[in-house]
């Protein structure tokens, strides 16, 4: 508990933030070389009530992800010994989540259970993990995955609550 507390508590430096910028930016061309060859994203905007979707995708999934997957399990750079087992471990439960949503709570979430959808989340788990070990901050991957699950909702054709919850 004391590692999230910690995660939350702390804000990247100037070499952090500009860290996670790097990794972000490594993140969107990776997720960007992925999910359009496979149509996982696609262009179809759909910006009403943008306000509103943004404000919740940074909720949900984008902060209670984040909290467990990264806040929990991967340490600040310092804090283990082996934060390779640490970083392994959040990826491995993080893209098994989204199979478990998919089979339990959210019918809709067909997409969630082919591989490319998977390579997507395991590439934004591994972007966010980076800027949480480099950052030691949880707010960079929670900005993060919140403006990636956003423009991905918004633009780009990937399903909303209701969509998913159908």
């Amino acid at each position: 508990m004391q590692r999230l507390w910690r995660s939350l508590k702390t804000w990247p430096d100037w070499t952090g933030w500009a860290q996670c910028g790097a990794i972000a930016a490594l993140g969107l061309c990776l997720l960007a070389a992925v999910a359009f060859p496979t149509g996982v994203a696609h262009w179809q905007p759909h910006w009403a009530d943008w306000p509103s979707r943004l404000a919740r995708v940074m909720l949900v999934p984008a902060f209670t992800e984040e909290l467990v997957f990264r806040g929990l399990l991967v340490p600040s750079r310092g804090e283990s010994s082996r934060p390779s087992r640490w970083i392994i471990l959040s990826l491995a439960l993080f893209v098994t989540w989204h199979v478990v949503e998919a089979l339990t709570f959210l019918p809709g979430a067909h997409l969630f259970l082919t591989l490319p959808f998977l390579h997507c989340a395991l590439i934004l788990g591994i972007a966010c993990a980076g800027m949480r070990y480099l950052g030691g901050s949880l707010w960079p991957a929670v900005l993060f995955h919140g403006v990636v699950v956003f423009l991905w909702q918004a633009a780009f054709g990937g399903p909303d609550i209701a969509q998913l919850l159908k």
